[in-house]
């Protein structure tokens, strides 16, 4: 049964943007296994905390990605 897992940060994505993730995902796998993984594809989206995640050692927040956001934004 192919699986895929995706962390996201808590309140970033829309219902529908998790469908999409859901659909598209599902999608990808039916093109590299074939029509007989669409029964057996399972996606999971799980929203992780505010806090509750990080790279390279430092703790990530909304806020932090939101000043790493606008500072990439004025730099372009």
């Amino acid at each position: 049964m192919p699986f895929a897992n995706f962390k996201v940060p808590e309140k970033t994505l829309t219902p529908k943007q998790k469908e999409e993730i859901v659909t598209r995902t599902t999608e990808l796998y039916v093109e590299i296994y074939g029509e007989r993984a669409r029964n057996n594809t399972m996606v999971l989206v799980e929203e992780v905390a505010d806090g509750g995640w990080g790279i390279a050692g430092n703790v990530l927040t909304l806020a932090m990605l939101g000043e790493a956001a606008s500072t990439d934004t004025k730099n372009a």
